[in-house]
């Protein structure tokens, strides 16, 4: 018997997949002292399968306790801890976190410094931060961290972490926002300097870049407000300032030390505020030659409102409480 060709033909069709659902990324400042190490630690309690730390400094016994707290649950964790600076200060981190099954490994020899100070979570979400995992600094020292799903950041960080873990040469992807040394930073920041319009706000705990302060000088001779935040204990930075401060910028000065007073430790640049052309860097870069051409850092540039907002009160704040050059 003849039969119709749609006869075997099902009659409800199975639909093709949905694509997934894109997420949505978000980025969490978080602003120091003011709101503390607890988003940190909730973070690192996230983790499912995996923690990957990048530290410049850390004697922090809560983080220590998290990250064996971790591993003892199977989630992988692997530390890389720099040595050409901070190995004494480092040495009990590693040798606690080594005996509780954490992967710990000392930074790659090849860099001044491994200033970074980044911690990402089951490959998804990253914490990229101005501060060091040490409790001495935590009350009185001015930092910043910005908590980001952004996926091409996220991977480019992992990708990065893998090579260093094995002191692999690697030029470091920068995904959407990623600012690196001794690679981009450099030129990154000189572009987001070079590109402002309407006004610069910073905050820096070291400055010495030539390369920099020309820019700086350039941005306030085509009319860019520039209003300066410094850290100059023993008036180490006096001769830039005074430079900056010849060229019309705006400086307010701390002079403290970090265990008896408020102390700049931020890296932060905030371009063209309150328009539509915002940007704002945070990061573990110092304004320096070596910060930018010799270490191991991280930061990124990026446009989030809320981010931007939350940088920009609490360095006009400590503008406002600084000493005026």
């Amino acid at each position: 018997m003849a039969t119709s060709d749609t006869a075997h033909q099902p009659h409800n069709p199975p639909k093709p997949p949905s694509p997934p659902t894109p997420r949505n990324t978000t980025c969490t400042l978080l602003v120091e002292p003011d709101q503390g190490l607890t988003p940190i630690y909730s973070l690192i309690a996230t983790a499912k399968k995996s923690i990957d730390m990048t530290m410049y400094e850390l004697t922090d016994v809560t983080v220590m306790d998290a990250l064996a707290k971790a591993a003892a649950g199977g989630v992988t964790v692997r530390v890389i801890l720099d040595q050409n600076g901070e190995k004494t200060s480092n040495t009990p981190a590693y040798n606690y976190l080594t005996q509780h099954n954490v992967a710990v490994h000392w930074a790659n020899p090849a860099y001044a410094l491994t200033h970074q100070k980044t911690i990402t979570v089951d490959q998804t979400t990253s914490a990229i931060m101005t501060l060091n995992l040490t409790p001495v600094d935590y009350a009185e020292t001015r930092d910043f961290a910005v908590i980001t799903n952004d996926a091409a950041d996220v991977a480019a960080i992992e990708t990065t972490f893998n090579a260093d873990f094995t002191n692999t040469s690697i030029t470091a992807p920068t995904g959407d926002n990623l600012v690196w040394s001794p690679t981009n930073s450099l030129s990154s920041l000189e572009g987001l300097i070079n590109g402002a319009t309407k006004s610069l706000l910073i905050a820096q705990e070291e400055f010495d870049e030539s390369a920099i302060q020309s820019a700086l000088i350039s941005a306030l001779k085509r009319g860019v407000s520039v209003t300066l935040v410094q850290e100059n204990e023993n008036n180490k930075y006096t001769t830039e300032l005074t430079a900056m401060k010849q060229a019309g910028a705006k400086i307010a000065i701390y002079s403290s030390t970090k265990t008896n007073a408020y102390y700049i430790h931020a890296k932060a640049i905030l371009a063209d505020y309150g328009t539509a052309n915002a940007k704002l860097f945070l990061g573990s870069e110092n304004l320096t030659s070596e910060s930018l051409t010799k270490n191991r850092e991280l930061g990124l540039i990026f446009s989030d409102a809320a981010s931007m907002t939350g940088v920009y009160n609490a360095i006009t704040k400590d503008f406002s409480g600084g000493t005026p050059f």
